[in-house]
């Protein structure tokens, strides 16, 4: 059974479940529950997508609800199944759940995939790798838009792919972090605005809006804590320009990662994007005191992991606290 929320023995587990995402990141072999997950919302999807757009809305809202809460208690039944077994089972099975919700060891290697490439200027296998990981057209990105691109990509998902979970996970273990992962899946899959999903999906999108809400806003807090520690950053003023500036961004979300990575890179992020031929025009985020080049990706990385360890390091002193006062 998951452990107790906002306690040592959980925020042990999550520690050693971070360390086992950064060594062994998501392993072929091993079956990932997110892709069990997408499974169940691709079917339901396209047994309830049809019919009038009240139909659509209300079967909707049952999708976020079942896909979530099934989740949920999937995952809380077998670790009371297995602690019935033996309670080393059910905390080996909940370090492995909680292992397969974080994702900083795979987003780092995907932004270095094109980075790598990039600076050997290999512009063709740059974008390939880029076109990998974002929805936007590659086919004619210069070394700038793929630096933005890859910088874009890990400030983004380092709330949904790192620091959101953790933070669901110390409150609620590895059925609530598994439970934050099927929103951010129902919103990666149905939550668009288009004819299909504008309806159908909308329960999602703002679930995962809901969800991420408090993560992305601490996230680009623990970034900027993370700047003492990393050389180079433009701390001064970041803060007061990442809230100026977050708004900006069409996600209520991402914009706030974003606009802290550009300020503290000192870039400007955003622009003119191009999905499937048709433009798509972002807004700025930072001040462009540098030319983005492929050297940003890897210090994106670098608040990647700072902003995760800051994270963990506040949390385990909020921990502390708590236990001492009761």
């Amino acid at each position: 059974m998951s452990l107790a929320p906002l306690s040592l023995s959980l925020l042990a587990l999550v520690w050693a479940a971070m360390l086992l995402d950064l060594l062994l990141g998501d392993p072929a072999w091993l079956p990932h529950p997110v892709v069990g997950i997408g499974r169940v919302i691709a079917r339901l999807e396209r047994a309830w997508n049809h019919g009038p757009a009240a139909d659509r809305r209300r079967r909707g809202c049952w999708l976020a609800v079942l896909v979530v809460g099934g989740t949920w208690a999937l995952a809380w039944g077998l670790l009371v199944a297995l602690a019935w077994v033996h309670p080393w089972l059910a905390l080996a099975m909940e370090l492995l759940l909680l292992a397969t919700t974080l994702a900083a060891r795979g987003l780092a290697e995907a932004a270095r995939a094109v980075a790598e490439p990039l600076a050997r200027g290999d512009m063709a296998a740059a974008r390939k790798a880029l076109g990998r990981i974002v929805g936007r057209d590659t086919a004619e990105l210069d070394e700038a838009e793929l630096a933005r691109g890859a910088v874009e990509t890990v400030a983004e998902n380092t709330v949904d792919g790192v620091t959101a979970p953790l933070f669901w996970a110390l409150l609620g273990g590895a059925p609530l972090a598994l439970a934050y992962k099927a929103a951010n899946t129902l919103d990666s899959m149905v939550g668009y605005r288009s004819p299909r999903f504008e309806g159908f999906g909308k329960a999602s999108a703002r679930l995962d809006d809901a969800v991420n809400w408090l993560p992305a806003r601490l996230t680009a807090l623990t970034l900027w804590l993370s700047a003492l520690a990393i050389p180079g950053s433009r701390r001064a003023g970041a803060l007061a320009a990442t809230r100026r500036e977050a708004p900006r961004h069409p996600s209520p979300n991402a914009g706030w990662p974003e606009a802290m990575v550009a300020n503290l890179l000192g870039v400007q992020l955003g622009g003119l994007n191009h999905y499937a031929g048709r433009p798509s025009q972002r807004a700025n985020l930072g001040t462009p005191h540098e030319g983005l080049t492929v050297e940003h990706i890897a210090r994106a990385i670098r608040f990647l992991h700072g902003g995760w360890l800051v994270f963990l390091l506040l949390a385990t002193s909020l921990v502390l606290v708590w236990e001492w006062l009761s």
